[in-house]
């Protein structure tokens, strides 16, 4: 394990993509652990004790592997569709798996957000299946039971239709194809997150009401799932209803330079000024971006050094595509907001580079949207 900060534990790397733990993921599984003990009492009385609880942990991991799986499905569509995938964090409720950019087409969303559904579906007929092959009341029929059971949960709840679940981005797409508006699908969706989420209170309150054995637990888990579902929910109408969300950011884009890396740091310095500068090594290959602060301190006390020395290199989530700016802002600021990086190479439909976007730039035009 490997700390990634904020309390996070990168556990692996699967497709490329790290996958990480966060903080509540370790409350999540102790909960699993310790309420599905009952469980495992009623079905296997004779088991003792240091077995039931080895039972109960094999049934946990079993659980955080589905959802790994189910966001491994996401991962695996996504980076199908050449979109690159950030990471997968793994916390208390579930799951989530970040892109480095949104898709650019309503089927491609669609298709992401039903790959990890179909991968719990399929999980839990495997299971099922196994379940039918094992002698009942035993210990790999109770899994195999428990495994099919909740994966089948989990594919039918992502898949009601409301952000931010699985159904809700099927449901955003289905009105971005409509309506050829992006944000037109994400509010539809949010709408339906919010409502999706009234109706799991309602649902956990008649269970309660119902006085059944379990259900004040079923009552915490309804509770739970509807603050997930309408957090999301009015986060993303949050952002929708910000003006700043209409700024064009392909008009705050800037011309961009080429200049070989081996460049005095000086004169790379004094071409950068109202222009991005894009450093290529001898062999053709890009050395990155010129960061100005860096290359300000380098050339300060050795103006003479080759300004590839001041380069911030171009990693996946630095590069926009022109159409990306050009099409839905909504969609462009979303990503822009997402990513940790300050500058970002924009390149065109063909791949060559076009010109450089500044976080810096694209925050100033929102508050002057804003003071509007």
């Amino acid at each position: 394990m490997v700390d990634a900060g904020d309390g996070e534990l990168r556990v692996a790397r699967v497709f490329g993509v790290p996958v990480l733990l966060t903080p509540s993921w370790w409350l999540g599984a102790l909960v699993v652990t310790v309420a599905y003990l009952p469980v495992v009492r009623a079905v296997l009385p004779d088991v003792e004790d240091l077995a039931g609880l080895g039972i109960a942990v094999s049934m946990t991991v079993l659980l955080c592997g589905s959802v790994l799986a189910h966001e491994l499905g996401h991962c695996a569509a996504a980076l199908r569709l050449g979109l690159p995938v950030r990471r997968v964090r793994l916390f208390l409720l579930g799951g989530v798996s970040e892109l480095a950019r949104p898709p650019l087409r309503p089927r491609d969303d669609a298709l992401i957000a039903a790959a990890g559904p179909a991968v719990s579906a399929a999980i839990a007929a495997l299971a099922g299946a196994a379940a039918l092959a094992a002698d009942a009341s035993t210990v790999l029929w109770l899994l195999a039971v428990q495994l099919a059971v909740t994966n089948a949960v989990v594919a039918a709840f992502n898949l009601l239709p409301g952000l931010p679940l699985d159904g809700g981005r099927v449901l955003r797409a289905a009105v971005w194809s409509a309506t050829g508006r992006r944000a037109a699908g994400s509010r539809g969706a949010a709408v339906g997150g919010v409502l999706v989420g009234l109706a799991l209170v309602v649902w956990g309150l008649s269970v309660l009401g119902s006085g059944a054995p379990g259900s004040w637990l079923q009552f915490g888990v309804a509770v739970l799932m509807a603050w997930y579902v309408l957090a999301g929910a009015f986060a993303e109408l949050g952002r929708q209803r910000q003006p700043a969300a209409t700024v064009q950011l392909i008009g705050l884009v800037q011309p961009l330079l080429q200049l070989p890396a081996e460049s005095p740091i000086a004169d790379a310095l004094h071409a950068a000024a109202g222009r991005g500068v894009l450093l290529v090594r001898a062999d053709g290959v890009a050395a990155g971006l010129l960061d100005p602060e860096t290359a300000a301190e380098l050339a300060g006390h050795a103006p003479l050094a080759p300004a590839g020395g001041a380069a911030q290199p171009v990693l996946p989530d630095a590069v926009l595509l022109d159409s990306e700016l050009r099409g839905d802002p909504t969609a462009a600021l979303e990503r822009v907001q997402a990513s940790p990086e300050w500058q970002f190479l924009v390149v065109d439909a063909d791949g060559l580079p076009a010109g450089v976007l500044r976080r810096a730039d694209v925050y100033a035009a929102l508050a002057e949207r804003r003071r509007w």
